[in-house]
């Protein structure tokens, strides 16, 4: 199975996780990806039975308004029962590196406002250490070379993902040769470092459920307590 029928599989799992939420008056939040759009497209069907959803980006905002559901601003509804999104890697903690398609902001926004959080990924998405994939970091652009010095500090190569502006106006260097053995630790660091918005882990706030597709099927994993 390719991967693209691996992201299809879990979307439609996680249309099965979330339908007993589904009320006339839910509003749920919905992440940003190829794996979220795919969810975004079977959600279209279920449109009548919920109010509408929170979009972690203005793509998805404009994908889930194309199906007919209707977007609302988090800062109107407050906190949502349920997240959807995918990631780019994810640990058998269940933490996280997003921001690949440069949504990590909203993204965290919208997860840390969720009662919970599932994440929708194909079996090449775990990991278990992070950083293989580079880590995002959104940036104010004033601040992009004094960030990227900060990091050559630490031991990170810093690329400039040129042509980049994120929804919130800021740019994206995106962490190389860095291996994430505390993800927890790491998150705090770097988003103390002044410039930053914030970084693409999602460790203080990981998902609560791994719907994972595999050739064998969609495997569904709980955080360890």
């Amino acid at each position: 199975m390719n991967q693209d029928a691996l992201k299809r599989e879990v979307a439609a799992a996680a249309i099965d996780e979330i339908r007993p939420l589904l009320a006339r008056d839910t509003v749920i939040g919905v992440g940003t990806g190829s794996t979220a759009n795919h969810f975004i497209d079977l959600l279209a069907e279920l449109r009548h039975d919920f109010q509408g959803a929170v979009a972690s980006s203005q793509a998805t905002a404009e994908r889930l308004k194309g199906h007919g559901i209707d977007v609302f601003e988090l800062n109107h509804v407050g906190s949502v029962p349920v997240y959807i999104d995918g990631a780019d890697e994810i640990n058998p903690h269940l933490e996280m590196i997003k921001g690949g398609g440069a949504a990590l902001t909203r993204e965290k926004i919208a997860a840390a406002c969720a009662e919970r959080f599932i994440c929708i990924a194909d079996v090449s998405k775990r990991v278990t250490v992070l950083g293989g994939f580079p880590l995002p970091i959104e940036v104010i652009p004033m601040a992009r070379s004094y960030v990227a010095r900060e990091l050559v500090k630490r031991g990170i190569t810093p690329v400039y993902r040129d042509g980049v502006v994120t929804d919130n106006g800021n740019q994206i260097l995106d962490c190389y040769d860095f291996l994430i053995e505390d993800p927890q630790r790491v998150e705090f660091d770097l988003n103390n470092i002044v410039g930053v918005v914030t970084n693409g882990l999602f460790a203080h706030r990981s998902a609560d459920v791994l719907l994972l597709g595999s050739d064998s099927g969609v495997e569904r994993l709980l955080r360890p307590e």
